[in-house]
């Protein structure tokens, strides 16, 4: 079982930094490489608190300069805001800066607050995301290649930097609907995917939906490489849990707020957090999530994968204002007891009792 972190850099308000955050998770992802983690995925967004990652790319090429061996992806690149010719050479020049390290996460986009600002219709967003994924594995597969679309007319292009992985680099579709889950069964893509913070009863519904995608394409379920994220967060403090609950809840709050078109802002930029109709409790977050202590985190997780059955779990490690020193002490003890634990559970791995214990500080 792989495990990833996930950075979405969000700001809870302006007694943050942008510096500072942007900072914390750069030092989130070198620390997540020492405790052996596999992955970093940074999110993308624009013009307001919710993430403050306008390129993932750009944080990809940044902290392969500060890493060896974790793989860097974006999650994701949204599509219909990106010229896809200048997208595939800086995904070409941050593959080869990362050593080809890259994964490259995709998805269409949802909020209309960013769209309107790049002058692009959210409302036509899938459509341009399709025939932006054509390009893109276009460019990605062939020397020169050229494309007729509705949105986009290329003459016969070459790119002159181009990725070092061979035949080609990972492409991660993130999505929840069966369309796109089977354009990656039959294309050869991988799935990011999630159940926010629902529980056992959503993530069966999601596994049977991957399962329907994949026979849909005549596949079968493992074709795709399945990446689950997740709220995770394992401690005996109370006041620990609730601080990442109240974070989890607060980042929930913002991203509904964005999707469905309500007016976000009161400053023009720092997104009003209101509490909403979905807004769970933080005991009914606990017993949906792989939350509490570490046995229990280890037993969830266990549980969690015999449903999904993914290759990754991914865990969002940068939220809100949750308290930086407690989260780099959360990422050890993850490499310290729960990836350890858990592969072993697998029969992937040593266990905890077989390894020394990690530390940095």
């Amino acid at each position: 079982m792989e495990f990833a972190t996930f950075l979405l850099a969000a700001r809870r308000g302006y007694h943050q930094s942008s510096d500072e955050i942007i900072r914390n998770s750069i030092e989130q992802v070198v620390l997540s490489e020492q405790a052996g983690f596999n992955t970093a995925w940074f999110a993308e967004h624009h013009f307001n608190n919710y993430s403050l990652i306008p390129s993932p790319l750009m944080m990809v090429a940044h902290c392969a300069a500060l890493t060896s061996t974790i793989r860097l992806g974006t999650a994701v690149c949204v599509l219909p805001l990106y010229q896809p010719l200048r997208l595939l050479s800086e995904i070409g020049l941050a593959d080869i800066v990362s050593n080809g390290r890259l994964e490259l996460g995709v998805g269409s986009g949802y909020q209309q607050f960013e769209f309107e600002r790049f002058g692009v219709n959210v409302d036509e967003a899938p459509a341009v995301f399709s025939e932006c994924l054509d390009i893109l594995v276009k460019g990605l597969n062939q020397r020169i290649f050229e494309h007729d679309g509705r949105y986009r007319k290329i003459p016969p292009t070459a790119i002159s930097v181009r990725t070092i992985q061979k035949p080609t680099l990972p492409i991660w579709i993130a999505t929840a609907s069966g369309y796109s889950m089977g354009r990656a069964y039959r294309e050869g893509h991988n799935l990011l995917v999630t159940a926010f913070h629902d529980g056992l009863d959503s993530l069966c519904v999601l596994r049977e939906r991957i399962e329907e995608a994949a026979i849909s394409k005549g596949k079968n379920a493992t074709d795709a490489k399945i990446s689950l994220l997740r709220c995770c967060y394992a401690s005996d403090e109370e006041a620990e849990i609730n601080s990442y609950l109240d974070n989890a809840r607060f980042q929930r709050r913002l991203s509904e707020a964005l999707h469905l078109r309500r007016q976000q802002s009161l400053d023009g930029y720092l997104l009003h957090e209101t509490p909403t109709q979905q807004d769970l409790s933080f005991e009914t977050m606990r017993e949906n999530l792989p939350i509490g202590s570490v046995n229990r985190v280890i037993d969830r997780l266990l549980e969690e994968i015999d449903i999904v059955k993914p290759d990754q779990i991914a865990i969002q490690t940068q939220m809100g204002d949750f308290d930086q020193k407690t989260m780099l002490r959360q990422i050890e003890l993850w490499g310290d007891k729960i990836i350890p634990e858990v592969n072993k559970s697998l029969g992937q791995g040593p266990g905890v009792a077989d390894l020394p214990l990690f530390r940095t500080h």
